[in-house]
């Protein structure tokens, strides 16, 4: 054997442990991630879907005040628009925060 083959053989197992290392970081950053999936799959907790409620809720709110205030502003009708659209705001954040804490039937 001369030294151009050792020197090949040498290369070969230094890039075979190469691999080898490779592909143990990526097994594990595949168990890594599915432990991932399984966490994000999880429902949310109450207090997560109580502010994600109240957050719509008064989404609504602010934006039937903002479209009443516009309206009222472009036909000059002060406070008409901004009390009727105040009013379907809420009625429609009231609605959404029903149907948000309504139990739904199991699937399946």
């Amino acid at each position: 054997m001369d030294e151009n083959d050792e020197a090949e053989e040498k290369e070969q197992a230094a890039l075979r442990a190469r691999l080898d290392k490779l592909a143990g970081a990526l097994e594990a950053q595949r168990e890594c991630v599915e432990s991932a999936e399984g966490a994000r799959t999880a429902p949310p907790s109450s207090m997560t879907q109580a502010y994600g409620a109240a957050g719509q809720f008064a989404a609504a709110i602010v934006v039937g005040a903002a479209i009443g205030w516009g309206l009222d502003r472009l036909f000059a009708t002060r406070p008409l628009f901004l009390i009727v659209f105040l009013l379907l705001g809420a009625v429609s954040g009231a609605l959404g925060l029903i149907r948000a804490t309504t139990p739904k039937p199991p699937t399946g």
